[in-house]
């Protein structure tokens, strides 16, 4: 089993369109991810092709084509075969240590006990991920040192 980083993060396709389109727990959660440049968010493009075909369906062409570009910036990019769960894959691919999702098919016992010998990934909604994330302590296991405070605006 490969080692997760528990600093790289996966958002699935629906909590990257309701980050843009919906905000609440989705916005609060990739916000945090945003406002630290040592927080990655790993994502392969048919993750990224996904959540773009839900902001063109539910917005319009040009919002995501826009929110396209700016994803692009932020990601780190990993590849897997076409087949694989977009999500699943980008978190085995990119070794991150959580999965933010909504589905609940992913986030049931027996999803874990599928995928649980073959990767060491948590898979939590935006609340449960936001109710749980401690800059702090995580900046100290993953850095060293004191936690500076977030180091990027998370809207820019």
């Amino acid at each position: 089993m490969p080692e997760t980083n528990p600093a790289r993060i996966v958002a699935d396709a629906d909590v990257l369109a309701a980050d843009l389109l919906v905000g609440g727990a989705a916005r609060e959660a990739m916000d945090a991810i945003r406002s630290h440049s040592w927080v990655e968010l790993v994502a392969s493009d048919d993750l990224l092709d996904d959540a773009e075909a839900v902001i063109r369906s539910l917005g319009d062409a040009d919002l995501a084509a826009a929110w396209r570009e700016r994803i692009e910036e932020l990601r780190v990019e990993v590849e897997h075969p076409p087949s694989d769960h977009p999500a699943l894959a980008s978190a085995y691919r990119g070794q991150a240590a959580h999965i933010l999702s909504y589905d609940d098919d992913l986030r049931s016992a027996e999803a874990s006990a599928t995928f649980g010998s073959r990767l060491n990934t948590s898979v939590k909604t935006p609340e449960g991920f936001a109710a749980l994330f401690d800059p702090a302590s995580l900046y100290e296991a993953v850095e060293g040192g004191e936690y500076p405070g977030p180091d990027r605006d998370p809207r820019e």
